[in-house]
């Protein structure tokens, strides 16, 4: 007995340590609502050169050498792309491709997150909101390093092919695992990876930029069909200016420089035409037509000042609400403050070469697009919410909660995952609201609405 108040002990002091360093819940209260402003786009890009370029392109720049990748890690057939060559021999979220110097290396590419299952069936754009990253990565990060270098000598071009990504995976591992299922860890890799690049070039650098907190924070994965009605990216606004560099981050974890990001990103202007035409999914089941009808009369006037109008008189308001307003989990918009990647990037190849980006952090969260909602669950920027119906409904919003981790597990009544409340976290697909950064509170609008009103809205939002 004694021993397991000892370890409890240690184990709280810990906790209390990780937790000392976040950066806590500030709240601005001289704004409410700050309108978005438009930038200026490249225009003309080629739709299926975007897709094309994302399933089979270089934009890592690096990665682990081809011929090692296939003895060493498997082999798995793209049942979903169907793609051609190397590519048909590796999963749909991985990528063949040459590297600067020639050699063929395996990545991993957009569609590890940006891909997600339905039914069985595989959506491209859709966030994977099954990803789990609670295991560390670090002890991979040293294998993959330790293998390569048995087989291959400095000097041989295989390993300057993976050089880089082995050095930004290393340095990114200890920081991207999560304490949630289904959370991704984006911006801490953005984060992590950037603090090993120099700001000018991007080269790699064994001294840190800036510090990082231990903690992670994850978030939900957004559908990138909302892409083309935005003004700004990532669930605080963050990111402004030109959508090819801001989408092209993914590259920090390989690229090797910024002349190779240079001839990556010119690619990026046919994926933002791509994600131009990107439609969401239909919802696969019969709407009642005329209590979706009904919804959206209500929807129109209590939803859409901040949500944006849908059919015929399609406008989206770009809005920031404040943590003031929304009353979300405040963490996520507040580290922004606190991290030094803002004046990196600001400072760095991606804001001061054109086309320009930059990072603006506020304390707030975009009220996004609701195109193919049926089909994002969970809900809020943390995923701390698994229907709509308990998004619209504060007091049914479990404190713990779990799903079966299916993607065919759905209840069409509550449009969302089926989940099972908890009495305490426990289970491979347990939800805790408790944790820093997974608060399920705020966004209490729908509170006000009748039960009638609501099954209204939940109707109408099947049919965006």
């Amino acid at each position: 007995m004694r021993k397991i108040l000892i370890f409890a002990i240690i184990s709280t002091f810990i906790a209390c340590n990780a937790y000392r360093e976040l950066p806590g819940a500030k709240v601005d209260d001289s704004w409410k609502v700050k309108q978005l402003p438009p930038s200026v786009q490249q225009e003309g890009g080629d739709p299926a050169a975007g897709l094309n370029y994302l399933v089979y392109g270089d934009y890592i720049g690096s990665g682990v050498p081809y011929d090692f990748f296939k003895k060493k890690m498997g082999h798995e057939l793209d049942t979903v792309l169907r793609r051609e060559g190397e590519n048909a021999n590796v999963g749909y979220g991985a990528t063949v491709f040459t590297a600067p110097n020639g050699v063929k290396v395996v990545n991993g590419n957009c569609f590890t997150c940006h891909a997600g299952e339905l039914n069985g069936e595989v959506v491209l754009g859709l966030g994977n909101s099954l990803s789990d990253y609670r295991k560390s990565l670090a002890p991979l990060a040293k294998l993959m390093r330790m293998g390569v270098g048995l087989k291959y000598k400095k000097t041989d071009e295989e390993w300057r092919a993976f050089e880089d990504f082995s050095n930004y995976f290393g340095e990114m591992a200890p920081y991207i695992q999560t304490n949630q299922p289904g959370g991704n860890p984006a911006f801490r890799l953005a984060e992590a990876c950037m603090n090993h690049r120099n700001p000018v070039d991007l080269t790699y650098q064994e001294e840190p930029n800036y510090e990082m907190m231990e903690y992670t924070i994850a978030t939900d994965v957004p559908p990138l069909w909302n892409v083309r009605k935005k003004n700004a990216l990532y669930y605080n606004g963050i990111g402004r200016g030109d959508f090819t560099k801001l989408l092209f981050q993914a590259s920090v974890l390989g690229i090797p420089d910024s002349a190779a990001a240079r001839q990556a990103v010119n690619q990026f202007k046919d994926v933002v035409a791509w994600l131009k035409e990107l439609q969401p999914p239909p919802y696969p089941a019969p709407v009642d037509q005329q209590l979706a009808a009904k919804g959206e009369t209500v929807f129109n006037e209590h939803c859409s000042k901040c949500h944006g109008t849908y059919g015929e008189q399609e406008r989206y308001p770009n809005k920031l609400i404040s943590l003031a307003l929304v009353k979300t989990d405040p963490l996520y918009a507040n580290y922004a403050y606190h991290s030094g990647i803002v004046g990196w990037y600001n400072n760095s190849w991606f804001a001061n070469t054109e086309p320009r980006s930059y990072f603006e952090p506020n304390l707030g969260y975009v009220a996004p697009p609701l195109d193919g909602i049926w089909a994002s669950a969970p809900y809020l920027h943390n995923g701390s919410v698994p229907t709509v119906e308990a998004l619209l409904n504060s007091p049914l919003r479990p404190t713990y909660w779990s799903r079966s981790g299916r993607s065919d597990d759905y209840n069409h009544q509550e449009l969302g995952w089926n989940y099972a409340p908890l009495e305490k976290p426990q289970g491979d697909w347990a939800f805790d609201t408790t944790l820093p950064g997974y608060s399920n509170k705020g966004h209490y609008f729908g509170d006000k609405l009748s039960d009638e009103d609501r099954r209204a809205v939940i109707e109408y939002l099947k049919t965006l």
